[in-house]
């Protein structure tokens, strides 16, 4: 887009008033942000509660379009298949992965080392959630993060189109903690690359989690997720801390069930409440599982016996980080096989 046209939009963005809801357009691939009635107000507000200078974020928004590509990656397939625990373990407990993980370690044993003194977390579940995320920083994504939140800020498709709630509000939260970010830490908030959904670095913090749990461990005197792994090791830790990660305490244990009593603990979901010894008396079996308050985890394949487990307070805090009991058993079998391989 040309600095003219960038004016062009700009003299529209400052001349015309405030419109109303009812004049409401989306963007297209052809047309900048700035045109949408959305943004203006959203740089109203931004203005007004955060003292940002609306010309500035004008240009930004006009020099910046929605990414169609965006809007692909979030929308649920058109024929969704099957959910299954054994494919989704599959895709992350797998030999790449063990082996690019093992020389993360390797590499950065004393980072998290340091981190597993300051905040409790082994450094096999730090190694295998930034492995399950970005693969150690080679999937970190490649979207310009400032267009790819407001093309889900302000262009996510209606209900009617997806079947199911937009997050739009999350988005647009999100993308003014990407400019908070960017402000804070003197960064031009057009500079920022992550995922489709805004994730950044080897961790993929959303601008929330960076300004909330993000730690500069290198003593750099800035926090760099992409770049540093030491800040990214901390920065994982840390928010497992936050989130109330117990040191050396339990995670998961194996169990099986009897009878079909079991079942009202399914549907108390993955908050930890009742104790083994509670959970026996309703047909729960885990021989040896440490009596402290756990919940009952079902990990479903389709056409395969149910895998059944008891998460503790630890594997409660790993599906903070995603909330997925598939994503948590991942991260800890991941972590498992990394350690095993490890001591070999």
């Amino acid at each position: 887009m040309s600095m003219r046209t960038i004016a062009s939009f700009l003299a529209l963005f400052l001349a015309l008033p405030p419109l109303s809801a009812d004049a409401a357009t989306h963007a297209t691939a052809a047309d900048s942000f700035i045109r949408m009635p959305e943004v203006r107000s959203f740089i109203d507000k931004m203005q007004e509660e955060h003292g940002f200078d609306r010309t500035e974020l004008a240009r930004d928004f006009a020099s910046s379009r929605p990414i169609a590509a965006v809007i692909k990656a979030i929308l649920p397939a058109q024929e969704p298949g099957v959910r299954s625990w054994t494919a989704y373990r599959a895709r992350f407990v797998e030999a790449r992965r063990i082996d690019m993980g093992l020389r993360f370690w390797d590499e950065y044993r004393t980072q998290l080392a340091a981190a597993r003194a300051s905040f409790g977390v082994p450094e096999e579940i730090i190694v295998a959630i930034i492995g399950i995320e970005s693969i150690y920083g080679r999937n970190a994504g490649h979207f310009n993060t400032f267009a790819a939140l407001a093309t889900l800020a302000f262009d996510y498709p209606p209900p009617a189109l997806t079947g199911t709630p937009p997050r739009a509000a999350l988005f647009r939260d999100e993308l003014e903690q990407l400019l908070l970010l960017a402000r804070e830490t003197h960064h031009d908030p057009l500079s920022y690359t992550g995922s489709y959904a805004g994730a950044l670095g080897l961790p993929q913090f959303l601008p929330s989690s960076v300004r909330r749990y993000a730690v500069d461990a290198d003593h750099s005197g800035r926090i760099d997720l992409a770049a540093s792994p030491a800040d990214a090791i901390a920065s994982v830790a840390n928010f497992l801390n936050l989130h109330g990660w117990q040191r050396d305490a339990p995670v998961v244990v194996a169990a099986s069930v009897e009878g079909e009593a079991y079942t009202r603990l399914l549907d108390e979901g993955i908050m930890p409440q009742h104790t083994p010894a509670e959970m026996a008396a309703l047909g729960v079996v885990s021989p040896g599982a440490p009596e402290q308050p756990a919940a009952l985890i079902d990990l479903v394949t389709p056409q395969q016996p149910t895998e059944y487990r008891l998460g503790y307070r630890n594997f409660y805090v790993l599906t903070r980080y995603n909330r997925s009991s598939f994503y948590a058993m991942a991260v800890y079998d991941l972590a498992q096989a990394l350690r095993t391989v490890r001591s070999e």
